[in-house]
């Protein structure tokens, strides 16, 4: 199967946006829609990072070539058509070693990425705060080692000499690689610092702290869409991929007058980079100590069980997959056919289908998040000395008061509360 279309070109554009040739693999095995349905995320993915389209194709793939990953003919077929696109680089949908870039560029006389780099590229135009910055640094820098002789290139001709000298490419790579290796090393310190400094924050929180959910989903299934309809926030959100990297919380009163601390995270992708992920552990990790998981699928989306899978892949690779889970079908407004999204309601009878935009199924949304956290709370009755307001005020506003009263001294109360608050008040508790 080939797929090939160019876009026209604008004079005036062509001097502002670099043009693109999108190159998608359909591998051996997978069926040509499920290709299609890649080629179209990279097509939005190469969109987002603010290149032009030129073209773009489908390449069947019979078997590796350790060259170019296709066969040699079909690399300068594949070359010929990009060049009389009036694209200025090729883009392709598999993840390239650094001598098939190499080899690609030698050949087509082309710039030449893949997927990762442009993800990588697009978590750097999207980060804000110094943690993400220092994140995504760290995902480049260890995606560039490998790939420092391609930087070099036009210092090919090294200088000539005696035995065991080296030119002034040569030298320069390997200047380039300790500056690379060292700034890892002091990127990997910071972030160990703002690690630690998260978990002091944790600590506190959980002193008596509230229930807490987390966000998670597929990029552009609408999480901080559903964090401002919920909490009335006003978190950045737009219809792009990665529109926001950063973790955002915010407070929820939930319809049985208990709090929740709502966090919107950083969206999942098909073939997202191992090395990004590792280097959003710190940032992921908030979802590790969630009491439950809010999954927001786009219902609109025709790769819905794709999408669903990315994100349990990713919830595996941070060892978190077997939180309480709530599956929220987003963007039912935009499903075009009734039968579709009837589909999705026997397929997923658990499922809970909203539209943050409108405002459609957010009650009860409301009453299933309110029955997860009502689980999770136990009824205590706590003996508190009258001086410390604090705790008081604390088990108001992290439970619900069933009963209080003031007896001498102290105060009686009978509450219903999170474990973990029960924990932390052990010493108060009389039964």
């Amino acid at each position: 199967m080939k797929e090939v279309f160019t876009t026209p070109h604008d004079p005036e554009n062509r001097k502002k946006r670099v043009a693109a040739y999108i190159a998608g693999i359909q591998a051996p095995g997978t069926a040509g829609k499920d290709a299609g349905y890649l080629l179209d995320e990279l097509t939005r993915l190469v969109d987002t990072l603010g290149l032009e389209i030129a073209a773009r194709e489908i390449i069947p793939l019979r078997q590796l070539s350790a060259a170019y990953l296709v066969g040699s003919g079909k690399a300068e077929e594949i070359a010929a058509r990009a060049r009389e696109s009036g694209a200025d680089c090729i883009v392709f949908d598999e993840e390239l070693s650094p001598s098939q870039q190499r080899n690609w560029e030698r050949l087509s006389g082309l710039g030449v990425i893949d997927r990762h780099e442009v993800i990588l590229q697009i978590f750097a135009d999207r980060a804000t705060t110094r943690e993400a910055i220092m994140q995504v640094q760290l995902a480049q820098l260890e995606y560039s080692l490998p790939r420092l002789k391609r930087a070099w290139t036009h210092l090919s001709r090294q200088r000539g000499g005696a035995r065991g000298t080296r030119g002034e490419g040569e030298a320069q790579i390997e200047m380039d690689r300790r500056m690379a290796l060292n700034r890892i090393h002091k990127i990997k310190i910071e972030l160990d610092k703002v690690r630690n400094h998260r978990d002091t924050q944790r600590k506190r929180r959980n002193i008596l702290p509230m229930p807490a959910a987390t966000i998670i989903g597929y990029t552009n299934a609408g999480k901080s869409s559903l964090l401002n309809t919920l909490t009335g926030s006003r978190v950045t959100q737009e219809d792009k991929l990665f529109a926001t990297l950063d973790p955002t919380t915010r407070r929820l009163l939930l319809p049985c007058g208990k709090a929740l601390l709502l966090t919107d995270t950083v969206g999942f992708i098909r073939k997202l980079p191992h090395d990004l992920i590792e280097a959003f552990k710190s940032t992921l990790e908030e979802t590790r100590y969630s009491d439950f998981l809010i999954h927001l699928i786009d219902a609109s989306s025709t790769e819905v069980p794709a999408h669903m899978e990315s994100t349990q892949g990713v919830l595996r690779e941070i060892g978190i997959e077997n939180k309480p889970t709530l599956n929220v079908f987003n963007k039912i407004d935009l499903v075009r056919e009734k039968s579709e999204l009837d589909m999705l309601r026997i397929l997923h009878p658990e499922g809970v289908f909203i539209s943050a935009r409108t405002g459609e199924g957010m009650e009860i949304l409301l009453k299933k998040m309110d029955a997860v956290v009502r689980t999770r709370f136990t009824v205590a009755e706590f003996i508190i000395p009258a001086k410390r307001h604090d705790l008081v005020s604390a088990i108001h506003r992290d439970g619900v008061v069933l009963e209080e009263k003031y007896v001498d001294s102290v105060v009686q109360i009978r509450a219903e509360v999170p474990e973990r608050v029960r924990s932390s008040l052990s010493a108060f508790i009389i039964s």
